[in-house]
């Protein structure tokens, strides 16, 4: 089983960059593909962007795609999502989220195994 734990969020104006982190509990980090997902107010919860655990393989939404990077490093059990020229319709709870031994860079709610509580995101115009 894997706790984890999200910092970083806080309020920028459009255009800053915010770096999140997901702290994660257990030895066995390193065989969790890492996902971003986030859910604005009133709308579903939607994928961001996912690193595999083995060739840390990226993929991102379309809606994100060359602004943000996710990362991850195994020896501090910890992924990133590095956030660059944020825009007001970023503004939501972010979650992290792991997947054990994913073999697929999943994009769905329901592959991943564990979640974090979330970290607030918010883009001001």
């Amino acid at each position: 089983q894997v706790q984890l734990r999200e910092s970083g969020g806080g309020l920028v104006q459009a255009g800053g960059s915010l770096r999140l982190s997901c702290a994660a509990s257990g030895r066995t980090f390193r065989t969790y593909a890492m996902a971003w997902f986030r859910q604005a107010p009133g709308k579903e919860r939607e994928f961001v962007a996912v690193i595999g655990w083995i060739d840390a393989r990226t993929y991102y939404a379309d809606s994100v795609k060359g602004r943000f990077t996710i990362s991850r490093d195994n020896a501090k059990n910890t992924v990133y999502l590095q956030m660059n020229s944020l825009k007001p319709e970023d503004t939501a709870v972010y979650y992290c989220a792991a997947d054990y031994k994913g073999v697929m860079l999943a994009t769905t709610i329901s592959s991943y195994d564990y979640w974090g509580q979330g970290t607030q995101v918010t883009v001001s115009s």
